[in-house]
C-alpha cells in the first residue's frame, strides 16, 4: 500500500492576499536564520523567518500592485522583485535596511516572470518580457546595460512570452534562454547570436510554466490544459518531445525541479500540489491542503538534504510548507 500523503509541516498565514511568488534563502555561507520570501497580490513582499514561522519584515515597493516574482542575488540581503506596476525592484536588506536601491521599468503589461542567472561574481543576467509584445530583453545587472533583444522571425506568430529560463551548462559557458510562448511553443535562444536555435510545439494552449535541468538537458512545461510536456535538448541544440504526461485535472501554474534533480513539484489550478520523480516522471504524491488555486511552488536550498523543504503559495492566502522525500 502507498503511504497516505503527509500534512504540511507548517502553514504560514498573514499575507492577507493571494500568494504569487516564493523564494527560499536557506543555504548560503551566511550565518543566521533560514528565510522564505513571498510576493502577494496586494503588492507586499513578506520575509518569513522559518524558525519562528512569522514575518520578520514586510516590504512595500510595488504601489500595491501584485508581486509575481521574487529572487535573491547572492544571499538574502539582496532581493529582486517584479510586480504588476511594470517594475522590477532591487532591494538592499542588509543590517535591517528595507530600501529599493534601483529599479527597471519593464513597460510590459503581462505577468511573465523575469529570469536571473549569475554569470560572474557580482554580475547577473536578467531576461524579461519586453515592451514589444513578442520580444524578450536581456539586461546585465547591476549595471542595467542591454545585452540583447530576442525577436521572433517575421510571421512566427509565437505570441507573448509567458515564462523564461536563463541557463548555462557551467560557469563560464555561453548562457542560453528557454522561453515558453502564448502559442504553446518552447523556444531555445542563443543570446550572443540573438537567434532562435530551436522551436518545439509543446502545448495547444499558452505555456504557463517551465523548468529545465541543464545537466540532463531535459525540461518540463505545463499549460492550462491536462498535459505535462517533457522535452530534451540534443547535442545539435534541437528541442525534441521526450514524453507527455496526462494529468487528472487541467491547469498548471508553476513547476519546480528540486535542486538535486530527484523530484519535481507542480502547482495546480485544482488546488493540489503534485510530486513526481524526475527520472521517469513517476507520480509520487498528491498534496491536498489548499482550498484554491496553487500559484507557485519552490524548493529550499538547504545544504543538508534532511532539512529540505517545499513551499506552495495559493489564492487562499496561505503558504504550505512540506518536508517530503528528504532521504536521498
Amino acid at each position: 500500500m502507498a503511504l497516505p500523503p503527509p500534512d504540511p509541516q507548517f502553514v504560514l498565514r498573514g499575507t492577507s492576499a493571494a500568494v504569487h511568488a516564493l523564494h527560499f534563502s536557506c543555504g548560503g555561507q551566511e550565518p543566521g536564520v533560514p528565510v522564505l520570501f513571498s510576493g502577494s497580490e496586494n503588492g507586499f513582499i513578506h520575509v518569513w523567518n522559518l524558525k519562528t514561522h512569522r514575518v520578520d519584515t514586510a516590504l512595500d515597493g510595488h504601489g500595491r500592485k501584485s508581486v509575481y516574482c521574487v529572487e535573491t542575488m547572492g544571499g538574502k540581503n539582496r532581493l529582486l522583485s517584479q510586480g504588476r506596476d511594470q517594475r522590477i525592484c532591487l532591494w538592499d536588506l542588509a543590517e535591517g535596511r528595507t530600501s529599493v536601491t534601483d529599479s527597471v521599468f519593464t513597460e510590459n503589461v503581462g505577468f511573465c516572470r523575469c529570469s536571473l542567472l549569475k554569470v560572474a561574481q557580482g554580475r547577473w543576467l536578467m531576461a524579461m518580457a519586453a515592451k514589444a509584445p513578442e520580444e524578450v530583453q536581456v539586461l546585465e545587472l547591476p549595471s542595467k546595460t542591454s545585452v540583447c533583444t530576442l525577436k521572433p522571425e517575421q510571421g512566427a506568430k509565437l505570441g507573448m512570452p509567458m515564462c523564461l529560463k536563463l541557463w548555462q551548462l557551467s560557469c563560464g559557458s555561453q548562457p542560453s534562454l528557454l522561453a515558453g510562448y502564448e502559442d504553446g511553443s518552447v523556444v531555445l535562444w542563443n543570446l550572443s547570436m540573438e537567434k532562435a536555435l530551436s522551436q518545439l510545439a509543446c502545448h495547444q494552449e499558452p505555456v504557463m510554466s517551465l523548468d529545465f535541468d541543464s545537466e540532463k538537458a531535459k525540461g518540463i512545461s505545463g499549460s492550462s490544459e491536462k498535459v505535462l510536456s517533457i522535452w530534451s535538448l540534443n547535442e545539435q541544440q534541437n528541442l525534441q518531445v521526450y514524453k507527455t504526461h496526462e494529468l487528472v485535472n487541467a491547469g498548471i501554474s508553476d513547476i519546480a525541479i528540486r535542486p538535486d534533480k530527484k523530484i519535481l513539484a507542480t502547482a495546480g489550478w485544482d488546488h493540489r500540489i503534485r510530486i513526481f520523480g524526475w527520472k521517469k516522471l513517476k507520480p509520487l504524491a498528491v498534496l491536498d491542503y489548499h482550498t484554491a488555486t496553487v500559484h507557485c511552488v519552490a524548493f529550499s536550498d538547504h545544504k543538508n538534504p534532511s532539512e529540505r523543504l517545499l513551499a506552495a503559495g495559493s489564492r487562499d492566502h496561505r503558504i504550505s510548507i512540506w518536508s517530503i522525500y528528504t532521504q536521498t
